[in-house]
């Protein structure tokens, strides 16, 4: 179960109803619980009939559809894909303040469904890779970015876009991009953890707002070496210059991570969700 349905599904029994965007989300979502409408127009796991904040009853899912709300909720949607890396919640609370809804998945179905994507990373490419494909995550996530749907990697996320990773041996990632990803030199304090700055290299929406040569929160041993530097949206100095964020078409990718950033990580979300919006 996930953090955002223990919520929901705690408020709806402390409070004995729940909101009319609380209901859409678990009838979207969590059809499994129960929160839906069948054929009698019955809303509830156990046949009750939660009433929206003003007290008016909600709608039935079915008349939702109907009248387009749950297209309007949708619009809102972010999906995050979860493949057991944990730092899930970290992402999901920086959409909600943002005022969408996260939505965490670990099926092909769901994420072939998604409109707007974000594939967060903590931990090593290789266990990623395998998670992924004993998932069959592997396909959905390269058709999603073939289409050219919005689509955010952070840190792992970035790193496995490429050929592969020299990180304990050779293994393959994505292939989405031309590159590899590569240890930092001998000398260097591994990993690279902490606050840096960020120098954009290219104009691009997802900088909105956001200083040139801000500090972002990296921690990461292995870096992204794209053979095609145009890609490079962002670059960082740690040693050596290394691509920190990257850019091509609606897909955004960091090696730091936005969601632990402060302000100018929301900033970045906040644009590439409005970049996202109007790409759609």
């Amino acid at each position: 179960m996930s953090d955002r349905e223990d919520i929901i599904k705690e408020r709806i029994h402390k409070e004995g109803r729940i909101t009319f965007a609380d209901f859409m989300e678990m009838a979207l979502y969590y059809p499994k619980l129960g929160y839906y409408a069948s054929s009698r127009e019955r809303v509830g796991a156990d046949g009750d009939f939660f009433t929206s904040p003003a007290t008016h009853p909600v709608w039935t899912c079915n008349r939702a559809r109907q009248s387009g709300i749950i297209e309007a909720v949708e619009n809102r949607a972010i999906v995050i894909i979860d493949y057991g890396a944990g730092n899930l919640r970290s992402v999901a609370n920086a959409i909600t303040k943002l005022g969408y809804l996260p939505r965490v998945v670990n099926s092909p179905r769901d994420v072939l469904a998604a409109r707007t994507i974000i594939l967060p990373g903590v931990g090593a490419a290789a266990n990623t890779m395998a998670a992924l494909k004993k998932l069959k995550l592997i396909e959905p996530i390269k058709q999603v970015i073939a289409e050219d749907r919005p689509f955010f990697g952070v840190c792992l996320g970035l790193q496995i876009l490429f050929d592969g990773t020299e990180e304990g041996g050779w293994h393959e990632c994505l292939g989405i991009f031309p590159g590899r990803v590569k240890k930092f030199p001998a000398g260097l304090k591994i990993p690279h953890m902490g606050w840096n700055q960020v120098k954009q290299k290219i104009a691009h929406p997802v900088f909105k707002d956001v200083p040139d040569g801000a500090n972002f929160y990296f921690v990461h041993s292995y870096y992204a070496d794209p053979e095609d530097k145009s890609l490079v949206a962002g670059e960082t100095e740690y040693g050596i210059p290394f691509c920190s964020a990257l850019a091509y078409k609606n897909l955004v990718a960091t090696q730091f991570h936005p969601e632990k950033s402060g302000e100018h990580g929301l900033q970045m979300y906040r644009n590439f969700i409005e970049f996202a919006r109007q790409a759609k």
